[in-house]
């Protein structure tokens, strides 16, 4: 822990959705030994996927009474459906090459470079050309941080997200 600062450098928060999922963020600077290791990790009653930023060319899926699968960026099981249009829209090199933070970033200006030209030529942006984050999405993260440093500061242990 580093003294001055003013949110803690390690910390974990339980959180529950609507619909009534249930979660846990965990964000850490003093996990000794790590690097950038963000990993999103979602279970469900039948099964769950994993993401890790340090292999981020994987998607795993992991179902009850079945093998693991991999998918991989890049390949042709990625065609464009309604579930990977997204990921397709946002691959820019092929299968086998790494693909990563700089990239992340290129799409969100890409998207949104490409949603104000289609609005300037009188045209309805496309859903993966608006597959970037809005004012909406950046209050709530600070409206988020603050729920949770005053949450921590009160006596309260559960405490509506306010936005």
């Amino acid at each position: 822990f580093v003294e001055g600062r003013h949110l803690d450098d390690d910390g974990s928060v339980l959180l529950r959705f609507e619909e009534g999922a249930k979660g846990m963020l965990w964000a850490s600077q003093v996990a000794a030994g790590e690097e950038n290791a963000l990993r999103i990790r979602i279970y469900g009653e039948n099964g769950g996927l994993e993401w890790a930023n340090e292999d981020p060319n994987n998607l795993t899926i992991k179902m009850l009474g079945e093998p693991r699968q991999v998918f991989r960026t890049g390949n042709a099981y990625n065609a464009p459906n309604q579930f990977s249009s997204f990921a397709t829209h946002n691959t820019r090199i092929p299968s086998g090459h790494p693909e990563g933070l700089l990239e992340s970033f290129g799409n969100i200006y890409r998207n949104f470079a490409q949603t104000v030209s289609a609005k300037l030529e009188g045209k309805t942006p496309t859903a993966e050309m608006l597959d970037f984050p809005q004012v909406h999405e950046g209050v709530r993260g600070m409206a988020f941080i603050e729920n949770v440093v005053n949450n921590n500061n009160g006596s309260e242990k559960w405490t509506k997200f306010v936005v």
